[in-house]
């Protein structure tokens, strides 16, 4: 398409079919913000508000098409990643990202769901912060994920900053820590390699 009234960003995540993540949110969030939501799917789940019953991931090779059939027809500007389930399918999308080339890659490192089960598989970690991380705009841990990513246990707000260090010297060119974890009001901390930015908001119950 050449005439782009809004601009075409993908999400490469999984479906939850409660809608309250996933590519259900990241659609949601695309269309608030005024922009075209493409989509790729690498994973199926069966999940609610409080469980995750069933994961069914997507062939490596599905997850591929859906990739190039995009973006060589429809284009994109932008990539956010989510759920990437596995090793082999954070490797294939690093591949298909420096293949076409998009500017703009925001990973939202998706390890555990809210209910606990694990999304991602223990030997795909290293994987993710060897090949997304240097290739991302925007990385954006919860606490949890950031502990994984910085192999570093996070109790307060200085936590928090050395947290934020350590992931940003992997490669990203801004980190962006999702305070909704700790207690209190949820702060988010933003750190671009020499600034911290906190933005603070009022805490929403969603149960």
């Amino acid at each position: 398409m050449s005439d782009q009234r809004y601009p075409h960003v993908m999400s490469i995540a999984g479906s939850d079919s409660g809608g309250g993540a996933g590519i259900q949110a990241d659609l949601k969030t695309f269309s608030a913000l005024r922009t075209f939501g493409t989509t790729v799917l690498t994973a199926v789940t069966a999940q609610n508000t409080v469980e995750v019953a069933a994961i069914a991931e997507v062939p490596e090779e599905v997850v591929i098409a859906q990739i190039d059939t995009v973006i060589e027809d429809i284009g994109v500007a932008a990539i956010k990643t989510g759920m990437l389930s596995s090793r082999r399918i954070i490797v294939n999308v690093s591949d298909r990202l420096e293949a076409w080339g998009v500017p703009w890659l925001v990973v939202d490192p998706v390890m555990v769901s809210k209910s606990g089960v694990p999304l991602l598989s223990a030997d795909a970690i290293d994987t993710l912060r060897d090949e997304l991380l240097p290739r991302a705009s925007i990385v954006t841990p919860n606490i949890p994920e950031a502990e994984i990513l910085a192999n570093h246990k996070i109790a307060g707000n200085d936590d928090v900053e050395r947290a934020a260090r350590i992931i940003h010297a992997q490669g990203p060119k801004l980190v962006v820590i999702k305070g909704g974890h700790l207690e209190g009001s949820p702060v988010d901390l933003v750190f671009d390699g020499a600034t911290f930015h906190r933005l603070e908001a009022q805490r929403v119950d969603t149960t």
